[in-house]
C-alpha cells in the first residue's frame, strides 16, 4: 500500500495472501491509534479467516464468549473484518476480502 511499510505477497503457494504487518499499522487498524495499548499483549502473529458473512461470524464469536477488539467494519482497502486477540496475543480476524474471491 502506498505510504505503508506493509509487505505482502499473493504468489506464495498455499496462501491467498501473506503479509508482514508493522505493529503501528496493526494498532491503528485495531484501536484507532498509533501505539499498541499496554492493556493488550503485543501480538507476535496475525491470522485472518475468510468467511461469507463477517457479521454472522463476529456475532457467533461473541455468543461463544470471545471479546472483539472491534466489530465488523470495512477498511479503506475494501476488506470487511472483525478482530479479536487471543490471551497469548495472536490477532485473529474473520473477514471478507473481495479481491481474493472469484467473481
Amino acid at each position: 500500500m502506498e505510504g505503508s511499510d506493509y509487505l505482502f505477497s499473493e504468489a506464495i503457494p498455499g496462501s491467498k495472501h501473506f503479509g508482514v504487518w508493522p505493529l503501528e499499522e496493526a494498532a491503528q487498524a485495531c484501536f484507532g491509534r498509533q501505539g499498541w495499548p499496554d492493556t493488550h499483549p503485543v501480538p507476535q502473529a496475525s491470522i485472518e479467516f475468510e468467511v461469507d458473512d463477517v457479521d454472522a461470524a463476529a456475532n457467533e464469536l461473541e455468543a461463544r464468549g470471545y471479546s472483539l477488539l472491534h466489530a465488523a467494519r470495512t477498511e479503506p482497502w475494501s476488506q470487511t473484518i472483525a478482530r479479536l486477540q487471543t490471551p497469548d496475543g495472536v490477532l485473529v480476524g474473520v473477514c471478507f476480502t473481495p479481491w481474493l474471491h472469484d467473481n
